[in-house]
């Protein structure tokens, strides 16, 4: 059935809920995870060359960083349960597309994530990766909704 399944990741408690739901489905499977985390592009602050360039260096050590933490926590359910984990961190302003882009790349045959649940005005001005993952992937994609006191 699933053989190779991407677990997107932001960080956050729901969204490391999923993860492990995923690992515990890829253990029933037999399958391995991959699980990726997607961090915003640098937005300078100042407009002078060397605090641009001081701030770039803090902000990528600081995504870095912020991921290697995020992704580790993944690992270490997924080690637990037996289950083979890559780790994959990029930088972006789409991680839907950073998500579709790299199940493809990968050869994942499941993506499995989070959503958070926005409605209303929230959902149109933030928009919904889940949202935009599940109109555009070209493979399954599972929903881990969130619990009613998380929507």
């Amino acid at each position: 059935m699933y053989k190779h399944l991407l677990l997107p990741t932001d960080g956050s408690e729901l969204s490391r809920r999923a993860a492990e739901e995923g690992i515990r489905l890829a253990q029933a499977l037999g399958a391995q995870v991959t699980t990726l985390h997607v961090t915003p592009l640098f937005r300078p602050t100042e407009v002078h060359a060397h605090a641009i360039m001081r701030e770039a260096h803090d902000d990528e050590e600081r995504s870095r960083v912020q991921a290697q933490k995020v992704l580790e926590k993944v690992t270490r359910v997924a080690r637990a349960a037996g289950v083979t984990c890559a780790t994959v961190h990029r930088v972006s302003d789409r991680p839907a597309d950073v998500i579709i882009d790299m199940a493809r790349e990968l050869g994942c045959d499941l993506v499995l994530m989070a959503s958070h649940g926005l409605s209303g005005i929230r959902a149109l001005v933030l928009g919904s990766v889940t949202s935009k993952v599940l109109t555009l992937a070209r493979v399954p994609v599972l929903v881990f909704p969130p619990s009613s006191d998380e929507a």
